[in-house]
């Protein structure tokens, strides 16, 4: 064979063997941008291989939860506090005081508060209802003792005290039936001017009884 051909065949060969080199190479690199390196992908694939869970999905952690904070539980309201029941009105006191007590030379007597000797009025009627006949000018003579509440008592039994209804519709204190006066002309608490006047007029012990005891010149005590 002559030497031309020969080079001929070489060269023939020689390009013939780099077209299939070439064409290795290129489908070597041309299995697209995203395929991983085969060095890198064979590690990848020995380490998980190591723990038997070659070929299966990575297991995403989902982030831990925030702790709940616990819901306060709110107190239960508590009821308004209700207002106290009143208790009912007592009923009113009386400012006014009546005294039975022993005077020298008197004996029994009642006294007002203010220590004013009081009276009775024979031509009064006690029962069965107490009844005041001493109005007008004899009431500006004799003042009425007068109260709308049955007065504070003392050595008197509170049994005999009560009200009675006057003419003019006022309340007037009474002992046994027997409404009570003071005398306008007394000139000082404790003085009894007004004993045996008229023969009618007499100072009341705390029984309701008629006083006796003292009677001024001339006048002489009843039969009852």
């Amino acid at each position: 064979m002559s030497v031309i051909r020969r080079n001929r065949i070489a060269i023939g060969l020689a390009a013939g063997l780099a077209v299939v080199l070439g064409l290795g190479v290129w489908s070597a690199t041309s299995g697209g941008t995203n395929s991983k390196p085969v060095a890198q992908t064979e590690t990848d694939l020995g380490v998980l291989g190591d723990y038997g869970d070659v070929g299966q999905a990575p297991v995403l952690q989902e982030p831990a939860a925030a702790p709940q904070t616990p819901v306060q539980q709110q107190a239960p309201e508590t009821p308004a506090a209700q207002p106290a029941a009143q208790p009912p009105a007592a009923a009113p006191v009386s400012s006014l005081k009546l005294v039975g007590k022993a005077v020298d030379k008197m004996g029994m007597v009642v006294q007002d508060g203010d220590g004013r000797t009081m009276y009775r009025f024979d031509k009064d009627t006690p029962k069965p209802e107490g009844k005041s006949n001493c109005n007008g000018q004899c009431a500006t003579t004799w003042p009425p003792l007068l109260s709308d509440t049955i007065p504070q008592v003392e050595g008197i039994d509170s049994n005999l005290v009560s009200l009675i209804t006057r003419a003019d519709g006022k309340k007037q204190v009474a002992i046994d039936g027997w409404a009570l006066y003071a005398y306008s002309q007394d000139p000082k608490p404790g003085a009894w001017k007004g004993q045996g006047i008229g023969g009618t007029w007499f100072v009341i012990q705390p029984s309701g009884k008629r006083n006796v005891e003292c009677l001024p010149p001339g006048v002489t005590a009843p039969a009852a």
